[in-house]
C-alpha cells in the first residue's frame, strides 16, 4: 500500500478498507492533469523561493519524464497506489530522492484533485465543442441539400402541416447550437483555480496563487479556499449539459427509427450504420439510433448521481466527493461516442424524397392553408375553419384528400372556391409561402442558412 499519510496511525489499514477507499482504478485517467497541475505548482514554488531553482528544475524534469514513461508504456500505474497523486509522488521520490518529497509543499490532495478535475472538464468541454461543431456542419449540409424536400411536419405524432426537411433539421441545428453555448458558459464560469486552497484553509507558505492560475490558463484563483475544495457545481452543470445533448440526439434518433421503418420509409440508414438479425435475413436494424436513444438514461443517471452525492455534504471536502469521477468520466465518454456515431449516421443517411412528398399530401396537412385560402377570399377565419373541417369530414367518408375534390364539390361548402385552390393545396405552396422568420419558406430558409453559415464561419465542406 503506497500512501501519503500514516504517521498518526498505529495500525495498518485493513485491506478491504484500503481497496474501498482507493481511487487509483479510475483516477489514473487524471495523470496528465495531475502532472500539469504539479508542474505549475512547482514553478510557482521555485519563483517564490519556497523551493530552490535547482530543486524546481529537477522536480519538473522528473514529472515530465513520468508522464512520458506512462504514455510510452514503460511505466505502469498499478493498484498498489491509493490514488494518482500517491503514484506520482511515490515514483517521483523513488527517482530523485528527497527533492521529490517537496512537491506537496503548500498544497493538499483536496485542492490538487479539484484542480485536476477542473483541468479535465475544461479539456473535455473543448473536445465536446469540436464534436458539436462538426455535427452542426453536418446539419447545415442537410439543410442546404433539402430546402425543397417537402415532408409533413408533426404535432402529437400526427401529420400537421407541410414543411421541408431543411426546416425540420434546422430545429435540431438550434438545439445543438444552444448546447454549444451552454458548454461555453460552463467553461467560463468554472475557470477559477483551486490550487493554493490547501485542505480548506489555505497555507502559511507565501504562495502566488495568481501566478499558478495564470500558468494553468485559469482566469483567477478561486476566491474562497473552502469553496475551492468543495465546489462541484461545474460537474453538475456539465452533466446537466450532457444530459441535454443526449436528449436532443435521442429525440432525433427516435424519429429516425420511425422514419426508417417499413411503414414510413422516409429515410434509409446507410449499411455502415445498421446491423442485421441472427435469424431474419431480411432485417436491417437501426441499432445505432436505438443505442444512442438507450444510452440517454445512462447520462441522466450520472446527473442524478452527482446531485445525490452533493445534496447533504457540509463544508468543506468530504470523501463522498471521490464518487464524482467514475460516472462523470462515463457520461463524457458516452456523449462523445454518441456524438461521433450520430453525426456519421446523419451524414450518410439517404432521404427518400418522393415518399416524403407523398406523406406531405396525406393526413390533410394542407387544411390550414385551405382555410387561409378562404380568408384570402374574404371569409372570416373562424368560418373558414368550420368550412374546411366539414370538408375534411367529407373526404374521410370518401377516402380521399382535399385536392381530390372537384371545384363543384368544394362549392357545396363555400361558393368562393375556384380552380386556384389546387395550387394553394400543393405541399410546396403551403411550405414556401410561410416566410415569417423561422418558417419553412424559401426566403426564410435562405436567411436561416446564411445565418448558420456565418455562425459556422462559412466552413461548410
Amino acid at each position: 500500500m503506497a500512501q501519503l499519510w500514516g504517521g498518526r496511525f498505529t495500525k495498518s489499514t485493513d485491506q478491504m478498507v484500503y481497496d474501498f477507499n482507493a481511487s487509483i482504478r479510475f483516477d489514473r485517467r487524471l495523470l496528465p492533469q495531475d502532472i500539469q497541475g504539479s508542474l505549475a505548482h512547482v514553478k510557482m514554488l521555485a519563483a517564490q523561493g519556497i523551493l530552490t531553482k535547482a530543486e524546481g528544475k529537477q522536480i519538473a524534469e522528473a514529472l515530465e519524464q513520468i508522464l512520458a514513461d506512462v504514455r510510452n508504456g514503460s511505466l505502469a500505474i498499478t493498484e498498489e497506489y491509493e490514488d494518482v497523486h500517491s503514484f506520482v509522488e511515490a515514483v517521483l521520490t523513488e527517482r530523485i530522492g528527497e527533492a521529490g518529497k517537496k512537491l506537496h509543499t503548500g498544497r493538499s490532495r483536496n485542492d490538487q484533485v479539484a484542480t485536476d478535475m477542473k483541468l479535465y472538464v475544461r479539456e473535455e468541454i473543448d473536445a465536446l465543442d469540436g464534436l458539436l461543431y462538426t455535427l452542426l456542419q453536418t446539419l447545415e449540409q442537410i439543410m442546404e441539400a433539402h430546402t425543397q424536400t417537402y415532408m409533413p411536419g408533426f404535432t402529437h405524432l400526427q401529420k400537421a402541416q407541410p414543411v421541408t426537411a431543411a426546416h425540420h433539421f434546422g430545429a435540431y441545428f438550434e438545439m445543438f447550437r444552444r448546447d454549444r453555448e451552454r458548454l461555453a458558459d460552463i467553461r467560463k464560469r468554472m475557470n477559477t483555480c483551486p490550487l493554493g486552497a490547501g485542505a480548506l484553509a489555505g497555507t502559511t507558505y507565501p504562495l502566488d496563487r495568481d501566478y499558478t492560475a495564470s500558468l494553468l490558463g485559469f482566469d483567477a484563483p478561486a476566491a474562497n479556499s473552502m469553496d475551492a475544495v468543495s465546489d462541484r457545481d461545474y460537474l453538475v452543470e456539465l452533466l446537466s449539459a450532457l444530459a441535454l445533448i443526449q436528449m436532443h440526439m435521442s429525440r432525433s434518433c427516435e424519429e429516425i427509427c420511425i422514419w426508417n421503418s417499413d411503414d414510413y420509409r422516409y429515410v434509409e440508414i446507410d449499411d455502415a450504420f445498421s446491423t442485421g438479425s441472427s435469424i431474419m435475413p431480411q432485417k436491417k436494424n437501426p441499432d445505432i439510433a436505438e443505442l444512442v436513444r438507450g444510452k440517454t438514461g445512462r447520462v441522466y443517471g450520472a446527473l442524478m448521481q452527482m446531485l445525490t452525492v452533493m445534496k447533504g455534504l457540509p463544508l468543506a471536502y468530504n470523501k463522498d466527493m471521490q464518487e464524482d469521477k467514475e460516472f462523470s468520466f462515463d457520461a463524457v465518454d458516452t456523449v462523445s461516442g454518441c456524438l461521433r456515431l450520430y453525426t456519421g449516421m446523419l451524414s450518410t443517411m439517404r432521404f427518400r424524397e418522393e415518399n416524403l412528398r407523398k406523406a406531405a399530401l396525406q393526413g390533410f396537412t394542407n387544411a390550414t392553408d385551405a382555410a387561409d385560402y378562404l380568408v384570402g377570399k374574404g371569409v372570416p377565419f373562424r368560418d373558414a375553419h368550420t368550412v374546411i373541417g366539414n370538408m375534411v369530414l367529407c373526404c374521410l367518408d370518401k377516402g380521399c384528400a382535399l385536392s381530390d375534390l372537384s371545384v363543384a364539390e368544394m362549392k357545396q361548402f363555400s361558393e368562393v372556391f375556384s380552380e386556384d385552390i389546387y395550387e394553394a393545396l400543393k405541399p410546396e405552396t403551403c411550405a414556401d409561402r410561410r416566410n415569417t422568420a423561422g418558417g419553412p419558406g424559401k426566403e426564410a430558409m435562405r436567411q436561416m442558412i446564411e445565418r448558420n453559415r456565418s455562425y459556422l464561419g462559412d466552413t461548410i465542406c
